[in-house]
């Protein structure tokens, strides 16, 4: 074991080397934000820490992460007024958005894991319980936890058989599983992966996004500006698009998309080179900020250049898109679209999530490989009758799938985790 963590630390060190080379060396904007917001982050992390409050830390990797853990965390929010609630990322793309979350008493970064971090960020926070969302095992932090007795739990975890957890070299990664107090998984395939690896306190809870997805429709938001730009019923909100999407939804844009009058598009990442390569595939579009501005707009597509509005811009789709489908990582998040019974179109890339295999099986999302087969999805869509069908079998997925949030929380309080002296 001694060797295993002597490589994981090496792979630490390294990881945060090269991230500084594509800070300083390459430009690149998230590596630049990722070590900035780490540079100041004990002072006010000590400060916020200090006084006799039980402090719940929760930990998301990045945005999407940070979502579908919010159900959880909200709950807990409301169920223990008394406690304080530490929120960490790791990535900007989920701080630089949450940064100013109202339902945390701090939200910061994570310090990267080295043993020197762990010990400062658990002797500051000294959490009552720290709860994990889907992923990331970070060896430092959970072995300070379980040497402190901290209970600690995976909620929404997800796992396959290529992880380093089943594999012959992964003990390290094992023992770290084997530590933890709960693993919530979404699926029957990561309760037997486990089990097969002698990891028992497992129980099978289902996805908290489903949740978090619901209460967005029963809690709708309201864009005043995107009610400004939409002129018509007939509006395709195309979200967390790549540049093949992007390609193959302004080739039938300008091919004569004449059953959808005006298009909303937010894609995955905003960068300025990402959005002049938008521009040119859409030369009359306008950008969300410019609009915001009072700038006119020459034509009827939309750019969202900002993050943050993706999960409240499908409500106003009659059909959405969501992008990812023609690369190696697959698509994004098919559940917001679906909770507001929209029709989903998707790329073909997308046999790793369940939720979207078993949307795609239910016929409530269309996948299109090519031109031609978003021409036939549009047109089949057009049918009342048809486009009535596809959006009653989305939302009802949705609703059907619910509850994972209230098994994680009745554990908790089984377990008198937050109560116990």
């Amino acid at each position: 074991m001694g060797l295993s963590i002597l490589f994981y630390n090496t792979g630490i060190r390294l990881y945060r080397f090269f991230l500084g080379l594509a800070a300083k060396l390459g430009g690149n904007k998230k590596a630049q934000l990722w070590l900035a917001g780490r540079e100041d982050l004990w002072p006010g992390l000590e400060a916020a820490m200090k006084g006799n409050v039980p402090v719940v830390w929760v930990h998301a990797a990045s945005l999407g992460e940070f979502e579908q853990g919010r159900p959880v965390l909200e709950e807990l929010r409301r169920q223990y007024p008394g406690h304080r609630i530490l929120l960490t990322f790791f990535s900007p793309s989920g701080y630089e958005v949450r940064k100013d979350y109202k339902g945390a008493d701090y939200v910061c970064y994570l310090p990267l894991d080295t043993p020197e971090n762990a010990r400062r960020f658990l002797a500051a926070v000294q959490p009552r319980l720290a709860i994990f969302i889907k992923y990331e095992f970070w060896y430092h932090y959970l072995s300070g936890l379980k040497a402190g007795n901290v209970p600690v739990l995976l909620i929404s975890g997800i796992f396959r058989e290529k992880q380093i957890f089943f594999k012959w070299y992964g003990g390290l990664f094992r023992k770290l599983l084997k530590g933890m107090d709960q693993l919530f998984v979404q699926n029957e395939v990561s309760l037997t992966l486990l089990h097969n690896i002698g990891v028992r306190q497992v129980m099978l809870a289902g996805d908290t996004r489903f949740d978090r997805v619901w209460a967005l429709r029963e809690n709708p938001v309201v864009l005043p500006e995107i009610e400004r730009f939409i002129k018509v019923p007939k509006v395709m909100v195309a979200g967390s698009t790549w540049e093949e999407d992007e390609k193959l939804l302004a080739e039938w844009w300008y091919g004569g998309a004449q059953d959808i009058r005006q298009m909303v598009l937010a894609p995955h990442e905003i960068t300025e080179a990402r959005l002049k390569g938008i521009e040119q595939l859409f030369p009359d579009a306008i950008r969300y900020s410019a609009f915001v501005k009072g700038e006119t707009p020459k034509g009827k597509v939309l750019i969202i250049d900002n993050v943050g509005m993706l999960s409240a811009l499908y409500r106003y789709s009659r059909v959405s898109y969501v992008g990812g489908g023609f690369g190696k990582e697959g698509i994004h998040n098919i559940l917001e679209p679906a909770t507001y019974a929209k029709p989903v179109i998707i790329g073909p890339v997308y046999q790793q999530f369940d939720e979207a295999v078993s949307l795609v099986q239910l016929r409530g999302a269309i996948v299109v490989a090519n031109l031609n087969d978003l021409n036939r999805a549009i047109e089949a869509l057009n049918d009342p009758y048809y486009h009535q069908q596809i959006t009653e079998i989305a939302s009802r997925f949705v609703e059907e799938h619910q509850g994972a949030t209230n098994k994680i929380i009745h554990y908790i309080q089984e377990k008198r985790f937050l109560t116990r002296e």
